[in-house]
């Protein structure tokens, strides 16, 4: 041979799917969550939109310049990470809540493990979390939609009613799917979400084991449990949740076995805080839980390679 053999390692073949292909799909999946949240709204939900986005821009860029590593915004996670965490805060909240937000979600979450395919949970997610604690009141404290936000009268969301048992003063199914309802930014209409969701199930972004296991489970448990279960799907950020946080590719199990089992234990996780403890939510815990849980439940889901003998004990 002339020539020289060459041998690299693996992967020999590459895809031309980069990260910046995937996060844009993303984030036109929400464009009709962000249209029907200022509609419903109005425009203060593009500036918490706006403030949220430029913070993890930001702080990403900041971060990854002291640290001293390769430049990453060009890959749009920082951007998906801003829209995602102002979808579930709620439109009155002062805009440094979302400033704050993406600085823990990003320096904290996602940054200090290593960034993008580093960190253990959903960052959004956590940063939402952090928020509920540390200002209770200000993520609680919902306004009803419709006249673009010009109601200022703050009232209880369909949730926080079945929790009191007031199931007589929740809206009608068609407002709740609609999203003419009391609640997040992004997460009222279940008719734009699902338009996002079919997006990227088409576009074969995410698969729709984890989403449909995930709502499915909490609509059956919920009617086992008593509950309404249209209301419990449709009210909330289980969609939201499911569709665009569940199927994190960094915080969720990559075999088919492994998303079943993951989505399933969200919806049972989901509906126990939500029936059982004092918070009428449970979306966020329960992905936020599995996501530490998914390193156990890949090395039990891993598949075994073809030709293999199982050892002898």
């Amino acid at each position: 041979m002339d020539g020289k053999l060459i041998v690299s390692s693996s992967p020999h073949i590459s895809s031309p799917v980069k990260t910046k292909n995937i996060m844009l799909d993303v984030i036109i999946a929400l464009i009709p969550s962000l249209i029907a949240s200022i509609y419903f709204f109005g425009p203060r939900a593009a500036v918490i939109v706006i403030a949220s986005v430029a913070t993890c821009v930001i702080a990403e860029y900041i971060c990854r310049k002291v640290m001293k590593r390769e430049q990453t915004i060009g890959d749009l996670s920082a951007v998906v990470t801003g829209i995602l965490l102002a979808f579930n805060l709620p439109s009155s909240v002062p805009i440094y809540v979302p400033i704050i937000g993406g600085l823990v979600a990003i320096v904290m979450v996602k940054q200090m493990f290593g960034g993008l395919g580093q960190n253990f949970v959903n960052p959004a997610l956590l940063a939402r979390i952090i928020l509920m604690n540390s200002f209770p009141v200000l993520m609680t404290t919902w306004y009803p939609s419709g006249n673009f936000g010009a109601d200022t009268t703050a009232m209880a969301s369909p949730l926080a009613n079945i929790a009191l048992g007031k199931v007589d003063e929740l809206p009608s199914y068609w407002d709740m799917f609609i999203g003419n309802i009391p609640g997040c930014l992004g997460e009222t209409s279940a008719l734009a979400l699902l338009i996002g969701g079919i997006y990227l199930i088409a576009r074969k972004v995410i698969s729709p084991i984890i989403p449909v296991t995930y709502i499915g489970t909490v609509f059956v448990l919920s009617a086992i449990l008593g509950q309404d279960p249209v209301a419990q799907i449709l009210c909330g950020g289980l969609f939201i949740g499911a569709i665009f946080m569940a199927t994190d590719y960094v915080t969720s199990p990559l075999t088919n076995k492994g998303k079943f089992i993951y989505a399933l234990c969200c919806g049972i996780i989901t509906c126990l805080i939500r029936v059982f403890a004092s918070l009428p939510e449970g979306v966020s815990y329960s992905i936020v839980l599995m996501n530490i849980i998914v390193p156990l439940i890949e090395r039990a889901t891993v598949p075994k390679p073809f030709g293999t003998v199982k050892e002898a004990k």
